[in-house]
């Protein structure tokens, strides 16, 4: 029997994937938003199974990101490899904007961002042609239609890769595969045989997202539309598709010259919302008339296909479902939401200890800015995993004796201030186990100008709570959650059901995915005062 690729080949929030293969190894960076550390680099030698090995920028290197809006930070990295050095580009809009990281080895360290005050926009990419010769493809207002309005296009300009600035005039080569066209994006260079090949995303990143193509024969040349675009979308598959916003994808090839595309996608979880974020999936690629045709045959992104048998099968161990902190460091795989400027957790005693910082876990959102305006305070006391499955489970032993505001527990956290509270809390002489929904209401998006939005926080369980030992779990069956707690794993109780669409509704959407997580917060007040985290465990349920 075949082995298989299953879609997505990196399940949970791991958005806009980039590849590039280096002999028989492949590496992909993925979109982290405001997540720290930023941009996750996952290997694999199989294109199926796949392991985390990095994050291009950290705290070592300087990164810096904010828990402002859950949409900021950076997203769409490309990754390629030259001349012995591997390049990410991206952009941070919690910093300076465009930047470039490299590295000899993908597993870092990576070097400190060099920024790129030349090269405006989002989605910026890198190319490197056959010549040696360095090309930046931005994008921008850079389409003059009929009318004299500039729209929304692609451009080209040489890049000189040594300092790290442009040489050239920036040069308009495409501006959206269908006339008027929703936001082209996301470009990606190939020159394959005698064409330049131009893959890029068009129609937002939801549920009209796509995957588009065109080419020339030159690259200062305005490129040919594919007659076939969009090359993949599930657009026409209706707002039940059980895989939608499919797009922004790239393309690798194999040594014995077979192609495959990587690509964003998102799960519908019971018909209804996208929990999970935008994720990695994978389909074949071929060519035919000097086009590329993705998922052959069916034109759709399947949810297997069989494994290149040209490439060594090669699965990596599974993560233990049960972190029991007796490590040195936290695993590749946790995270934190904003960059942490200060020291509030440690591991110690086999335990995760997080001190109760004035950080709350909701604060005012506010508007995705694309001015410099670094604050050094604009991070959660909450260090998370990501939901994987739609079907997950989450839980964790904490000792925790509150005073004044202090909070402490389980949480899972989406989007924009749209969060499940699992928490012990102080009221007056006693303590208090109370389950929390925090949900927001905005006008636009936050990336929109005028944006402006209300949080709202409902206690939907209260009790008093007095125990030691607190046991909190939080049972998620698609969008039936059910909390749990109790003095001990073998005591727990049911404390009450929640609808996940309140955490996750449609509105939300899918830029970012669930956080499942621990946290402890003075709220508003620094205390030496710690919640200690015995084990946390999550996993498919």
């Amino acid at each position: 029997m075949a082995n298989k690729m299953k879609n997505p080949i990196i399940p949970g929030f791991y958005p806009d994937p980039s590849i590039c293969r280096v002999g028989d190894d492949f590496y992909l960076a993925v979109s982290s938003f405001e997540l720290c550390p930023g941009v996750p680099i996952f290997h694999s030698r199989d294109l199926a199974n796949w392991e985390l090995i990095a994050h291009a920028v950290t705290p070592a290197n300087g990164f810096h990101v904010e828990a402002n809006s859950g949409v900021g930070g950076v997203m769409a990295p490309t990754i390629r490899f030259w001349n012995g050095t591997y390049y990410i580009i991206n952009c941070n809009f919690a910093d300076k904007g465009n930047y470039i990281v490299t590295a000899p080895d993908p597993r870092g360290p990576w070097s400190e961002p060099h920024w790129m005050d030349d090269v405006p926009g989002i989605d910026a990419s890198i190319f490197f042609d056959t010549d040696g010769k360095c090309y930046v493809i931005g994008t921008g207002d850079v389409w003059e239609n009929e009318g004299g309005r500039m729209e929304r296009g692609i451009w080209i300009a040489e890049y000189d890769i040594e300092n790290f600035k442009v040489v050239s005039e920036p040069f308009t080569i495409f501006n959206s595969a269908l006339r008027g066209g929703d936001s082209p994006e996301a470009p990606h260079l190939y020159h394959i045989g005698e064409y330049y090949y131009l893959i890029f995303a068009e129609g937002g990143t939801e549920h009209y997202h796509a995957v588009m193509s065109a080419r020339s024969k030159e690259l200062f040349a305005f490129f040919e539309r594919n007659p076939g675009n969009p090359i993949m979308t599930h657009r026409h598959m209706g707002f039940a598709s059980p895989i939608i916003n499919i797009g922004h994808a790239d393309l690798v090839d194999l040594p014995d010259g077979s192609w495959y595309a990587v690509m964003l996608g998102s799960r519908l979880i019971d018909g209804a919302a996208k929990n999970l974020g935008r994720e990695t999936f994978i389909c074949p690629v071929v060519w035919e008339r000097d086009w590329p045709l993705m998922s052959p045959q069916t034109g759709k992104v399947e949810w297997e296909y069989d494994a290149p048998e040209s490439l060594p099968w090669t699965p990596y161990p599974a993560p233990a479902r049960r972190d029991e902190f007796d490590a040195d460091t936290l695993g590749a795989d946790w995270t934190f939401w904003g960059t942490p400027y200060e020291e509030y957790w440690k591991l110690e005693d086999g335990a995760l200890k997080i001190r109760c910082i004035r950080q709350a876990m909701t604060q005012d959102l506010q508007a995705m800015s694309f001015e410099v305006n670094l604050s050094g305070e604009n991070y959660r006391p909450f260090i998370a995993k990501r939901q994987l499955q739609p079907c997950f489970s989450a839980s964790t032993q904490m000792h925790f004796c509150p005073k004044g505001n202090e909070t402490a527990g389980l949480a899972v956290v989406q989007a924009m201030n749209h969060q499940l509270r699992v928490e012990v809390c102080a009221e007056e002489e006693t303590s208090k186990l109370r389950v929390v929904l925090s949900t927001a209401d905005w006008n636009v998006p936050p990336y929109f100008p005028g944006f402006e939005s209300q949080t709202h926080t409902q206690t939907l369980y209260e009790t008093s709570w007095n125990e030691a030992s607190t046991v909190l779990r939080i049972d998620m069956a698609g969008e039936d959650w059910t909390i749990y707690a109790g003095a001990a794993e073998d005591q727990l109780r049911k404390l009450c059901s929640v609808d996940g669409l309140l955490v996750n509704p449609e509105k939300v959407g899918c830029m970012v995915g669930t956080m499942l997580g621990v946290f402890a917060s003075g709220n508003g007040t620094d205390s030496d005062n710690e919640a200690v985290f015995d084990w946390f465990d999550c996993g498919e349920i």
